[in-house]
């Protein structure tokens, strides 16, 4: 199977995250909205919760990127399977706390959803 539609996802959705990420990182306020949540006050604690994640969001996409570099495309796909938890994670955490269902599933679902189909066809499993 040729891998090069899978690969150019997976640096897709890398680079995409990055953004992201660098976003939170430097202008948290701006994003508060975004992740499905009520914003939260704008103040100084939670500008540090956010860049936080954003911190998180880059060193994701950083992962991804460098395993692309350095090694073989099965292991950038288990990788992509096994980040795929966090985009799970959001969009639990988004629909437990009574926030925005529909951002909960079209934003945090769809890019898990992506990660394993992308992350899978990397692994030869599909």
């Amino acid at each position: 199977m040729h891998t090069a539609i899978p690969l150019s996802l997976a640096a897709l959705l890398a680079v995409a995250i990055i953004v992201i990420g660098c976003f939170y990182v430097i202008s948290p306020e701006r994003m508060t909205g975004s992740f499905g949540l009520k914003p939260p006050a704008p103040d100084v604690d939670t500008r540090a919760w956010l860049r936080l994640k954003g911190i998180r969001d880059i060193v994701s996409g950083l992962v991804v990127l460098t395993l692309m570099l350095t090694t073989d495309t099965r292991t950038v796909g288990i990788a992509l399977l096994v980040e795929a938890i966090v985009a799970l994670g959001d969009m639990s955490n988004v629909l437990w706390s009574g926030g925005s269902k529909s951002t909960a599933f079209s934003v945090h679902g769809v890019t898990c959803a992506v990660m394993v189909v992308v992350g899978l066809f990397l692994i030869h499993a599909i």
